[in-house]
């Protein structure tokens, strides 16, 4: 897909000196909450997303002259938000304790910053996304959240599109099945 109007503009004002915070501005107003949503969605903890996406949007500057314009902006972004989710990852499995992976920590959080009942079923329906492998869950979040084609989670992950189609189809079943197990 070809870059958009709204893209060129805002590589154009983040590649000039003077025009810096009027990009960095039109990047966050475009791009901002979508991103922060998708981020969210991975992390769960939303100082922990505000965090991630602070990160991926300096990153995203620094890097914007290196954008090459094979894709859309927003996937060149989302690529960079879900190697920030990954270090965030990383970096929590060093210090997590008490947990067998960071599903489980992440389920935790889901239910300690919701007022809702742990019974819903959309909390249920969360925690079974969380409790999934890291790369059913990425690949889930991106497809049934983000709508994303494989196509495009291939260009973001550099997984081939059968691969992640498997991927989904799993992360699909061990939803359902979680779901079934909690109603």
């Amino acid at each position: 897909m070809a870059v958009t109007d709204i893209d060129e503009q805002i590589i154009q004002l983040c590649s000039r000196e003077v025009d810096v915070d009027k990009g960095f501005d039109l990047l966050m107003k475009t791009y901002g909450q979508r991103l922060y949503q998708s981020i969210r969605r991975m992390v769960v903890g939303a100082q922990d997303a505000e965090d991630v996406l602070q990160e991926t949007l300096i990153n995203a500057f620094r890097a914007i002259g290196d954008f090459r314009r094979e894709s859309r902006l927003y996937t060149w972004l989302y690529a960079i938000a879900t190697r920030e989710c990954l270090r965030f990852y990383r970096q929590k499995k060093l210090v997590l304790k008490g947990f067998d992976d960071e599903g489980q920590w992440l389920a935790r959080t889901l239910y300690a910053e919701n007022d809702l009942k742990a019974e819903t079923i959309l909390l249920k329906f969360h925690e079974a996304i969380l409790l999934l492998p890291e790369k059913q869950r990425l690949v889930f979040n991106m497809r049934y959240f983000d709508e994303l084609s494989y196509e495009e989670i291939s260009g973001i992950t550099g997984s081939s599109v059968s691969s992640l189609k498997t991927n989904y189809h799993y992360a699909f079943e061990r939803i359902k099945k979680q779901l079934r197990h909690a109603v």
